[in-house]
């Protein structure tokens, strides 16, 4: 098998310890990092040591001299997405983009357009689409062994606060922004990215922040005929113990990246109870309370691996065979670009006064 030539612009926190955690693996059988960009010295030097052989710049307009490049990853500034990845698509660059995908769906469209007209590869770093608790849950919801699921509620929430350019509005950051995608992405996913499914209730605020962008956010979304779902990015919830909860008629399941557990109903193990109009009393006759044991299933299990082991290496596996066999990706532009109306659609809703 022959590995693909890799640039990487952006050795921060995702370019080294996500992306760079890949590469360096040994689920990485496809892609030789053979050129990396970063403005910091320091970050070059180490990039030289952790791949070895490898080129550094501090501008990435240098990998323009190069043809031998099968594949840039913009891993740089959110807002440095848009600007980058349209400037490599026009010099005929394959990229792959980190999130979010863009500031705007104009934006997304754009780059969606651009590497249709030059013939070249687009892709968009949503991996938590092949997490395996994404898509167990995606699997058992459409199993029906849920019943007909009536609310879905996700939680990326926690007790913590940030001081770092992703509080920023000017560096299109914040909680939607920059966690919003996962969990606004798997939203649509569970509503089969239906053209009909719109935000019908959102809030952004800030809580703990140092900066001016939104560090709490609800976001109510649904589609005809398509169950509640209910987003919640929260930087002030020391209390949340799942990532997805689903409510069906049958049963419920609640996940997080690690672990499931499920409880649930089957059909003729608890037949119909008819409807009594009066009060319910005992032998008696003295008044009780309407209830009764119903017979239950609990499962539970662990997964094994998670969006940011299992989750990269599909998608970088996927990448690498839409490059050179053409394959279909289960993460497309247009989900991401979806996405991304979403979020531009709160933003517009719930502007936060800029500070910075």
């Amino acid at each position: 098998m022959k590995k693909l030539n890799l640039a990487i612009i952006g050795q921060g926190r995702s370019g080294k310890d996500i992306h760079g955690r890949y590469y360096r693996s040994a689920d990485n059988q496809y892609y030789c990092v053979k050129y990396v960009v970063d403005a910091d010295e320091f970050r070059r030097k180490v990039s030289e040591e952790i791949y070895p052989g490898c080129k550094t710049f501090e501008n990435y307009h240098e990998l323009y001299a190069f043809d031998d490049i099968d594949l840039v990853v913009n891993s740089t500034y959110s807002e440095q997405h848009y600007p980058i990845t349209k400037d490599l698509l026009l010099h005929g660059k394959n990229v792959l983009v980190e999130k979010p995908f863009a500031r705007s769906r104009y934006e997304c469209d754009e780059l969606i357009r651009i590497s249709k007209e030059q013939g070249v590869t687009l892709a968009v770093f949503q991996q938590t689409f092949l997490a395996p608790f994404y898509q167990f849950v995606y699997k058992t919801i459409r199993s029906g062994k849920l019943g007909d699921v009536k609310q879905i509620n996700i939680r990326y929430n926690g007790f913590s606060r940030r001081w770092d350019w992703q509080t920023l509005q000017k560096k299109c950051a914040g909680s939607t922004y920059n966690t919003g995608p996962h969990p606004i992405g798997m939203a649509l996913g569970f509503l089969d990215f239906d053209k009909e499914a719109k935000v019908v209730y959102s809030k952004l605020d800030t809580a703990l922040t140092s900066g001016d962008a939104d560090d709490y956010a609800k976001i109510l979304i649904t589609a005809p005929n398509k169950p509640l779902v209910d987003v919640e990015i929260s930087a002030i919830d020391a209390y949340s113990d799942y990532n997805i909860k689903i409510q069906g008629t049958k049963g419920t399941l609640k996940a997080t990246p690690n672990a499931y557990e499920m409880t649930y109903i089957q059909n003729g193990e608890n037949p119909e109870r008819p409807v009594i109009e009066d009060f319910l009393k005992d032998e008696k006759g003295n008044p009780v309370y309407c209830t009764e044991k119903l017979v239950k299933h609990v499962e539970s299990e662990q997964f094994e691996g998670t969006a940011f082991d299992i989750g990269t290496a599909k998608l970088y596996e996927q990448l690498y065979y839409k490059l050179t066999e053409d394959r279909e990706m289960t993460v497309t532009p247009e989900m991401a670009a979806a996405v991304i109306s979403v979020i531009e659609t709160v933003h517009a809703s719930n502007p936060l006064p800029l500070k910075f």
